[in-house]
């Protein structure tokens, strides 16, 4: 049975949400070889293309952002990056780009672990890249995707606090840590259980970037 998915709404502050989310996750019985099943499908098989049934999404809106947020964050705790967990659950649902994308995230969290951007910045920028970018990428007129990843870096920095790795760190995991500066500092880093906690930051990220594809199938409704 699932953990229940936890989202932001007018009568939860930011900060609550978060520590709810990083409980349910921290006793999450995760269920690895489903997980890596999953991922090793879509390694060997490619990432479908989809022709996106936008009224069925807005139907059940909250089902289907409830399932990005969850395999974001299945997909970090599979391969320990949350930058390719953010990018990949957006690459599965909305049916974009491919595993050699996924492959090349592997350097982001934290700008390579050197306490720059947190990697669900980066997997969330290159996921609305792809959706909302023009099919011709000479065309440098289509405001649309700076807008969105202007939209999109505005949203995590205010859900999670910050747009970097140490602030986040601390943020979940009490203190921020360099794991690649010594064995020592390395494990402490996973005694502070970063594997169970750390896919917050992709969940949310991942979730919210599926929010803003979202409006806009809203608006499309609407006009």
């Amino acid at each position: 049975m699932g953990i229940p998915v936890i989202y932001m709404d007018s009568d939860m502050t930011h900060l609550n949400a978060l520590d709810r989310r990083m409980e349910a996750l921290s006793h999450r019985k995760w269920d690895l070889p489903a997980i890596e099943k999953r991922f090793r499908n879509l390694e060997k098989n490619g990432i479908p293309k989809k022709q996106i049934d936008q009224a069925a999404i807005l139907r059940d809106k909250e089902k289907f952002l409830d399932q990005v947020q969850t395999k974001a964050e299945e997909y970090c705790y599979l391969t320990r990056n949350c930058a390719k967990g953010s990018a990949l659950a957006l690459f599965e649902e909305f049916g974009l780009g491919n595993m050699e994308i996924i492959k090349a995230l592997t350097p982001f969290p934290g700008l390579g672990m050197t306490g720059g951007i947190c990697g669900p910045v980066t997997g969330g920028l290159v996921s609305i890249g792809l959706f909302f970018s023009d099919d011709d990428p000479a065309n440098f007129e289509n405001p649309s995707a700076y807008m969105a990843g202007r939209d999109y870096i505005k949203r995590f920095e205010t859900i999670m606090g910050s747009l970097l790795c140490p602030k986040i760190q601390e943020r979940i995991l009490g203190k921020s840590y360099d794991p690649f500066s010594g064995s020592e500092n390395r494990e402490e880093y996973n005694a502070a259980g970063v594997r169970e906690k750390c896919p917050l930051a992709p969940g949310f990220g991942a979730r919210t970037v599926a929010e803003i594809i979202i409006e806009k199938f809203e608006k499309t409704q609407v006009s």
